[in-house]
């Protein structure tokens, strides 16, 4: 299945700032808890972004690895490479296309990771496949994703304010299912940890903003609710509306990201 999808740089970091800033726990902290991360080993992160999964690790590890990040987004990577040289971070950073041979030799990595990426393969068996191919013998491939549950409140909140039902999301509608299960076809020893992370906004701003994003970054998927800049405009002015309503009716707006971890060994 294709997914016509590219991320818009400002909207991306704008949604992962408002996770830092109203989020209760770090899930990056969660991530390096659960990885078998050790000086030494050699990484891969398949749709780095802006790089900061693989700064994550450069800093757990103290500079200790070999790391390397790939993404289709040359502007995220720029960012990336930008951000390794002001911290000083030997990582290397390349182009991958993960609908496509990557550009690398089989029994590479100790570690693949793949973070909020996977769910836009347009076939997810080859990409799963080729992940088996570039990591060693008993290497770890690392997934995140959302899961079905993650922020019903976002979700709930549009459905009220427009009145339409909400679309299958790639993610959530294919993370916890088709991917979980090739990875279970591929992999072996398959461990599922689970994330969750309450968003809580006192002031509708935040959760307004983290919806324009939402709706602008994955605009694509939301084309049967708005067609044009003013189509945007009067949904967003609607969604307003509900949120101001509930925030007066609960004092404040909690919306949960249920994030699902998928580790498995080659």
């Amino acid at each position: 299945m294709k997914y016509d999808y590219r991320e818009t740089t400002d909207d991306l970091l704008t949604r992962i700032d408002i996770h830092t800033k109203y989020g209760s726990r770090d899930i990056d902290r969660w991530m390096l808890d659960l990885l078998p991360l050790r000086p030494g080993m050699k990484i891969l992160d398949v749709g780095c972004g802006a790089g900061k999964q693989c700064l994550s690790y450069h800093k757990e590890l103290k500079g200790q690895a070999d790391i390397t990040g790939g993404d289709v987004n040359r502007e995220l990577l720029d960012q990336a490479r930008r951000a390794s040289a002001e911290a000083n971070a030997n990582i290397r950073y390349i182009d991958l296309n993960f609908n496509e041979r990557f550009p690398l030799e089989d029994g590479q990595f100790d570690l693949l990771s793949c973070c909020f990426a996977i769910y836009y393969a347009e076939d997810i068996p080859y990409t799963i496949r080729e992940m088996h191919r570039v990591l060693k013998p008993g290497g770890t491939l690392f997934t995140t994703g959302p899961m079905r549950t993650n922020k019903q409140f976002f979700y709930d909140v549009i459905r009220e304010a427009t009145g339409k039902e909400i679309p299958p999301m790639p993610g959530s509608s294919r993370y916890d299912s088709e991917i979980l299960g090739t990875i279970r076809a591929t992999f072996s020893n398959v461990e599922i940890h689970i994330f969750e992370n309450p968003l809580v906004f006192e002031t509708v701003e935040p959760f307004i903003d983290y919806t324009r994003a939402s709706l602008s970054e994955d605009r694509k998927l939301w084309s049967s609710f708005f067609q044009d800049k003013d189509d945007f405009q009067r949904i967003m002015d609607s969604i307003t509306r509900v949120a101001e309503k509930r925030l007066e009716q609960d004092g404040k707006l909690v919306m949960t990201k249920v994030v699902g971890g998928f580790m498995a060994t080659r």
